[in-house]
């Protein structure tokens, strides 16, 4: 075995979502395309986008997660994967317009807070994080002083 290649099936617009991804984040590449798909890099993380009608659709079961590290960066991303029809879930997550699961979050800052030793600290941190839609880095460091 040689690698392994995350495979995204979307009912019509995959081109487009590869076309999309790659737009929006630093360094990304289309690396070639045909009539039913498009093969594109992410962070050096190679996928493949594939046109294969409605028998199967994305679920939040397989999502991307991207870490930003400042808020500065999670409010960037968060509102170029949400344009054009993309929508808010929790805890750092969302469903851009084209179906696919995502979570932009700041996993330094998460595991210094959510992981906190102190259980009660990292109980509020959690109570915090739950209440967010798009994470909010200075409300979670709040919670665990």
């Amino acid at each position: 075995m040689t690698s392994a290649t995350p495979f995204l099936w979307y009912e019509k617009d995959a081109i487009a979502a590869a076309e999309f991804y790659v737009s929006i984040f630093p360094g990304a590449k289309m690396l070639e395309v045909d009539g039913m798909s498009a093969r594109f890099e992410l962070f050096g993380r190679e996928y493949i986008a594939f046109n294969g009608g409605s028998y199967y659709q994305p679920s939040p079961a397989f999502s991307i997660m991207v870490d930003c590290p400042t808020q500065a960066e999670i409010d960037d991303l968060w509102a170029k994967l949400l344009a054009g029809g993309g929508q808010e879930s929790r805890c750092g997550w969302l469903v851009d317009r084209y179906g696919l699961s995502w979570q932009v979050a700041p996993r330094a800052v998460l595991a210094q807070t959510i992981g906190n030793p102190d259980p009660a600290k990292a109980q509020k941190a959690v109570a915090a994080m739950m209440a967010m839609a798009k994470f909010d880095i200075a409300a979670l460091k709040a919670a665990v002083v």
